[in-house]
């Protein structure tokens, strides 16, 4: 059984004609309510926690800082990212979703779950927000998993079209979670390239895969399988974590690598395969990327549909 979590909460965090806007995931519930995806448990709305979670990653004062810019009514609080007076609670109740699934995931409840959440995380640092992220989803979920689970490897694959670069940060030097993002390069923030494999007792846990523009879709899926084995087989995950971004799509305005709609299947269908081999199947994916809207809602829909599929 896989979990798809939602809630009308995201849509609270308002952010006008930016791309990363309400629309995206209004068009993602639409048609997944609609969709008939098997053996997917649609949950409204969870209780969820986010306190002592988010602090383990993301230090007090940047907190004060991001409740203190809601409060004041929000706008940009950089030149990417925009916040609203309702921001910041929704940006913890984000956290607090992909906590909740974690949960979920590890104490067997359903293998594996989705968070159709927003807004997304993986370019935010510790202490700045950063291309349209503000809280570190991701991140968040992984430290959750070591530190309250106990778990000693957590393997996060990151498909968005940009670098995650926060989330390579937040881990650079750590050994229990690996990172694995494949992502188009040149493009922006500028980070993911091959020799940065991490530092310390984090040497080694993190693999970049950059892809230029223009790129084939079979060398896109040759290129992506090879690391995504490599990676995997020195980690020996026991929870895989998707930074799930849609906007490799060859339809997204801001991005794209040329991948279709089915493509995101594919990916999902490797990424399983790991999974079955490594952790009996566990996976928590969250949503990043992906601003066509309508795009983004098919893809998110092939994506739950592989998830969920026996």
């Amino acid at each position: 059984m896989t979990v798809y979590i939602q809630s009308n909460t995201f849509l609270r965090h308002q952010t006008g004609s930016h791309p990363e806007c309400t629309l995206r995931l209004e068009t993602v519930m639409n048609l997944v309510s609609t969709a008939a995806i098997p053996n997917l448990l649609i949950l409204n709305d969870p209780q969820t926690r986010s306190g002592e979670e988010i602090l383990r990653v993301h230090p007090e004062a940047y907190l004060n800082q991001l409740q203190a810019f809601s409060a004041a009514g929000g706008g940009r609080i950089e030149s990417d990212t925009v916040m609203s007076a309702d921001s910041y609670h929704v940006t913890r109740y984000a956290a607090g979703c992909a906590v909740e699934a974690v949960d979920q995931v590890i104490s067997g409840e359903v293998k594996q779950a989705f968070c159709a959440i927003r807004p997304p995380g993986h370019h935010a640092l510790s202490d700045r927000a950063m291309g349209f992220c503000l809280l570190n989803n991701v991140a968040i979920a992984a430290r959750h998993a070591v530190d309250f689970h106990g778990l000693n490897r957590v393997l996060i694959v990151d498909w968005d079209v940009h670098h995650g670069n926060g989330t390579q940060d937040i881990f650079y030097e750590e050994e229990s979670v690996y990172f694995f993002s494949a992502h188009r390069h040149p493009f922006y923030p500028g980070t993911g390239l091959g020799h940065e494999t991490g530092s310390g007792a984090g040497l080694g846990t993190i693999w970049n895969l950059p892809l230029a523009f223009g790129i084939s879709r079979e060398d896109y899926f040759a290129q992506f399988e090879r690391m995504l084995v490599d990676a995997a087989t020195r980690c020996q995950p026991e929870l895989i974590l998707i930074s799930a971004g849609f906007d490799a799509h060859k339809d997204d305005p801001i991005g794209s690598l040329g991948l279709v709609t089915e493509d995101f299947g594919t990916l999902t269908r490797l990424v399983k395969g790991i999974a079955d081999e490594y952790c009996a199947g566990r996976i928590v994916s969250l949503l990043e990327g992906g601003y066509h809207p309508q795009k983004l809602a098919e893809s998110v829909v092939c994506h739950l549909t592989s998830l969920s599929g026996d």
